[in-house]
């Protein structure tokens, strides 16, 4: 007995060694610090006014094509065209189904493939929160910067289309999503122009106007042109990715600078279960509710399997180094505490969508009486597609879900595929890390997944390269007001990002 102990003990002492050779020399990215100091944001009010005054113009996306207001996209063309002369001059510019805007700066060289960068021009509603200063035409660039808030305001501080600047802030619906980006670009582009630097290949910028909708009638069809007329782009940028707070990503102290390299698909379900109605006096044994009840047990007890996939192991080996040591243990011996590592992502919100397809139960409608049964209850399951698992797949699980009930399954919105997952090993990735490299250099940049939808995902037919980051460093908090109350963008952050895309865009082929 005491020599099976021995061999019990030994054979603990080899794997306990083991774990530890292999947590120590797992070859985690080392984070590449630039020896340079971050580039200083320089004073640029005309540059504030211009998004400022952009901001101004709801151009609001709420439905499909035609069910919405256009006048202030109308507006909003005219805006720019005001406001860049000299991009609407020196470049190549044109509609496409009048709402989509396409600029291309011609480059010296014909035989490289351009590139592209992409943004949106409308944005979700406002919604009805209190607005706590309602005074038009606040332009005050030299206010002394206020901190980044720390939750989600219940109220705006300003009119969600005032384009309020003040407290080092440019306040107001789509300062961040979308026209921060747009405006930026414009910018960058303009500076190349003024500055006569002419580059290698041709850029284009390509601003759709519904993405918040789905972007069939904008970016796809931009992206069908594009194709229609034989292009291919070495790369396209667009939205997906930002710079997170140091502290945001928890273990890590750093920032750290999530490129989405691949964005999940979409299925959302209606599911309509059919039962027995009539008044609820003398109810049956189990009612429509009771049906639809068990199979969004079914739907949440028994979620899709989880996986890491390609993408997101390599994101963990470019965050896994500056990690406490027990995540270190269990990112580098996968070959043993993978099932451990899983469960662990998993019982978390955020990490639990990095390596499944999720299951979100949205909606749900039956009875308008207290009293009454009704003989079918419809309730709405959104999925979001994990890269590896299919439309298909996730359709086979519902079947699965729904077995034994009476039932119809009606997809509504806009199913798609997961997208492709780009390379990191490219001249396009390698320009992101430069151009975080001047605003940010001691940020960890790593591939991820964009958890959203974006305009990207229409442009793969005219790429392998496609890239989601916006180079702006927020919190939690400030990342919340996306689509929320109160949102806004930094004076810095909004300067940082015109120098950014203006780099690559000088230096793509240096």
């Amino acid at each position: 007995m005491k020599k099976f102990f021995l061999a019990v003990l030994g054979i603990l002492i080899i794997l306990i060694a083991a774990l530890l050779i292999k947590t120590f020399t797992y070859p985690f990215k080392k984070n590449k610090v630039a020896n340079s100091e971050a580039w200083k944001p320089v004073k640029n009010d005309s540059a504030v006014m211009r998004l400022s005054n952009g901001i101004k113009i709801p151009t609001v996306s709420t439905g499909s094509l035609g069910e919405f207001n256009y006048s202030p996209f109308d507006q909003f063309k005219e805006y720019l065209k005001a406001s860049y002369p000299e991009v609407y001059q020196n470049t190549e510019n044109y509609e496409v189904n009048k709402y989509g805007l396409v600029f291309k700066l011609k480059g010296k060289r014909t035989d490289l493939e351009p590139i592209l960068f992409l943004s949106h021009i409308d944005v979700v509603p406002p919604g009805e929160a209190d607005v706590k200063d309602n005074t038009e035409n606040i332009f005050r660039p030299d206010d002394k910067p206020l901190p980044p808030v720390t939750k989600v305001s219940e109220d705006w501080d300003f009119a969600p289309f005032s384009g309020t600047v003040a407290n080092g802030r440019i306040y107001g619906r789509g300062a961040i999503d979308m026209k921060g980006m747009l405006f930026s670009l414009m910018e960058s582009m303009k500076d190349l122009i003024t500055n006569q630097h002419l580059p290698q290949r041709d850029i284009y910028l390509a601003f759709g106007f519904d993405e918040e909708v789905g972007g069939k009638n904008g970016a796809k069809m931009i992206a069908e042109d594009f194709k229609k007329k034989g292009l291919t782009f070495e790369a396209v940028y667009d939205e997906g990715g930002l710079i997170m707070q140091k502290g945001n990503v928890a273990g890590i102290d750093s920032d750290v600078a999530v490129v989405g390299c691949a964005e999940k698909g979409f299925l959302s379900a209606k599911i309509k279960v059919k039962g027995l109605g009539g008044h609820s006096s003398m109810p049956p044994m189990e009612s429509a509710i009771g049906k639809a009840a068990v199979i969004m047990q079914r739907l949440e007890d028994h979620q899709m399997k989880p996986v890491i996939t390609p993408l997101i192991k390599d994101f963990f080996n470019n965050i896994g180094g500056s990690m406490p040591f027990t995540s270190r243990l269990a990112i580098s011996n996968q070959w043993l505490l993978k099932p451990l590592l899983i469960s662990q992502l998993t019982k978390n919100n955020t990490t639990n969508a990095l390596v499944r397809t999720t299951t979100a139960l949205t909606m749900m409608k039956g009875s308008d009486g207290t009293n009454v049964l009704s003989p079918e209850v419809e309730f709405v399951v959104n999925f979001r597609l994990l890269p590896g698992n299919t439309v298909k797949d996730v359709r086979e699980h519902i079947a699965k879900a729904t077995k034994g009930f009476d039932v119809e399954v009606e997809e509504i919105d806009n199913t798609r595929e997961a997208s492709a997952v780009s390379p990191t090993n490219t001249k396009a990735y390698q320009m992101i890390e430069a151009g975080i490299r001047q605003i940010n250099p001691g940020a960890i940049v790593t591939p991820y997944l964009t958890m959203a939808g974006t305009d990207a995902y229409k442009y793969q037919i005219v790429s392998k390269n496609i890239y989601r980051f916006m180079p702006i460093k927020i919190n939690s908090a400030e990342q919340q007001s996306i689509h929320s109350t109160n949102e806004y963008i930094s004076i810095e952050n909004y300067l940082k990002m015109i120098h950014y895309f203006g780099y690559i865009m000088k230096n793509y082929d240096k």
